[in-house]
């Protein structure tokens, strides 16, 4: 964790970000599931990341409720779906002192 510290104390906001590439297929993923809104990446530890650029949490507006709701479903979705039966974890990070490394 140390490491994703180091690296958002030095990321900055704009440009192309490896979420957009990735969603852009300009980035190889092996896409587990796509609907309109989401693009997760897998194995075990999956992204979720969302066809609309929203740079961080704080920068969310009120009529994206609905797109942060369907992430939270496509997520447990996912994890039932890779048998995390056990367990799992959903982390979003917002800022340098938040972990964020990409925005």
């Amino acid at each position: 964790m140390a490491g994703e510290i180091a690296k958002a104390q030095v990321a900055r906001p704009g440009g192309n970000t490896i979420f957009g590439k990735i969603v852009c297929k300009e980035i190889p993923a092996k896409i587990i599931f796509e609907d309109d809104h989401t693009s997760p990446q897998a194995p075990t530890h999956f992204l979720l990341i969302s066809k609309k650029h929203i740079s961080q949490i704080s920068a969310a507006e009120d009529d994206d409720e609905s797109l942060l709701g369907h992430l939270m479903i496509v997520g447990k979705k996912c994890a039932a779906d890779l048998g995390l039966n056990k367990g799992y974890q959903m982390v979003v990070n917002k800022g340098a002192d938040g972990g964020q490394s990409a925005y």
